[in-house]
């Protein structure tokens, strides 16, 4: 155990006030709720046993000549009020700061706040070209708004919220405990009026007192050339409703892009695959192709091999910061072998044959082919 007045980083000679106000700032810093290192529920025990101790005349002066041992000795309860929990110490937040940080007790939000409404996820389908092009929708969907027949307050209109009668208007109930080590408080938030200090005499009858109610609401959405699968488009303020007039929240749009029976995308780039013979992958080719834009002419070079690629630029998706400018669309050439030839073509892949150095074929087969141009 350190010296207490080392954790508190005040001198021995120390006033009240500064034994005080040096708690007050070490508390901030430590408490758990804003403190997130692995030791600071420790260290803020520690700070709590050594203000109890330094902040007591008689246990002080009992500590300044004995130490620890000296309180133990003494019959000083050297756990502290805080070794069961933070009930005490967040009694002396509350004397200190009204509610640690602008808090309530545990760190928790004052209820009576403004607080921002929810966000919302609404997934949407699109086909391969809208997502690339982008496209205005209209989408339908539920969610809370401020109910105007009582604007929000829950109250029935003529009525006013008044102070809850189980906690007085603190939000908050106390319940002391009787223990072997002495008396323990725990503070818990009021179930009555769960934090607010307030209740509804009347309750609004179209919100039944929540100040709330479920709507259907259509919104105009664009989305932006480019986008891709399980891309996210924020549309601000379109959620549920703020609490207490808090603002909306935001509406999230998740884009779920159906898969084209024609083109694959990789990026900004779309790939597609064209078919041609050997004639034409060794003589050459210009083939009509469906591009993004339209029907396109292709030119394919003589001599191309097989899954060559023929590169159309600036003909694949915008890119979504910049629509002007666009990736390309990749041709994959593949070179298909017939399977099933006629007399004539056979004829004329022997003759290729022939020309290119292979044997002779057999004699029943040429025999067949000869039979063909008598």
């Amino acid at each position: 155990m350190a010296d207490y007045y080392e954790i508190l980083g005040v001198s021995k000679d120390a006033s009240k006030d500064e034994i005080k106000s040096a708690f007050r700032k070490k508390a901030r810093e430590l408490h758990p709720d804003v403190n997130k290192a692995p030791d600071a529920e420790e260290k803020f025990k520690e700070l709590g046993k050594a203000y109890e101790t330094l902040s007591d005349e008689n246990k002080r002066a009992t500590y300044d000549r004995f130490g620890e041992d000296g309180l133990k000795n003494a019959g000083f309860d050297t756990g502290g009020p805080f070794a069961g929990g933070f009930g005490d110490l967040n009694d002396i937040f509350e004397s200190f700061f009204g509610g640690f940080g602008g808090f309530g007790f545990g760190g928790r939000p004052d209820p009576n706040a403004p607080q921002r409404g929810d966000d919302l996820r609404y997934d949407i389908k699109l086909t391969f070209e809208e997502a690339a092009f982008g496209v205005n929708k209209e989408i339908k969907f539920e969610h809370l708004e401020t109910c105007k027949d009582c604007n929000g307050t829950g109250a029935e209109k003529g009525s006013a919220k008044k102070t809850c009668p189980q906690c007085n208007g603190t939000g908050q109930v106390k319940t002391v405990t009787r223990t072997p080590l002495g008396n323990f408080a725990q503070i818990t938030t009021c179930p009555h009026c769960h934090g607010s200090g307030q209740v509804i005499d009347k309750p609004c009858k179209t919100c039944q007192g929540q100040g709330m109610v479920t709507r259907e609401k259509k919104v105009e959405i664009k989305i932006p050339a480019g986008v891709d699968n399980m891309s996210k488009i924020r549309v601000s303020k379109e959620g549920d409703c703020g609490i207490n007039g808090g603002p909306n929240g935001d509406l999230f749009v998740v884009v779920y892009v159906e898969p084209s029976k024609y083109f694959k995308r990789e990026g900004i780039n779309v790939f597609t695959e064209l078919q041609i013979t050997p004639a034409q992958a060794v003589l050459g080719d210009t083939i009509k192709i469906k591009t993004l834009d339209g029907e396109r002419d292709v030119e394919i070079p003589a001599g191309i091999q097989h899954e060559n690629i023929v590169k159309i630029k600036g003909a694949g998706i915008p890119i979504i910061t910049k629509p002007s400018q666009r990736g390309d669309h990749i041709v994959i050439v593949k070179i298909v072998i017939p399977t099933k030839l006629s007399d004539e073509e056979k004829h004329l892949y022997y003759r290729l044959y022939e020309l290119n150095g292979g044997r002779k074929p057999q004699q029943s087969i040429m025999s067949k082919v000869k039979g063909v141009f008598k």
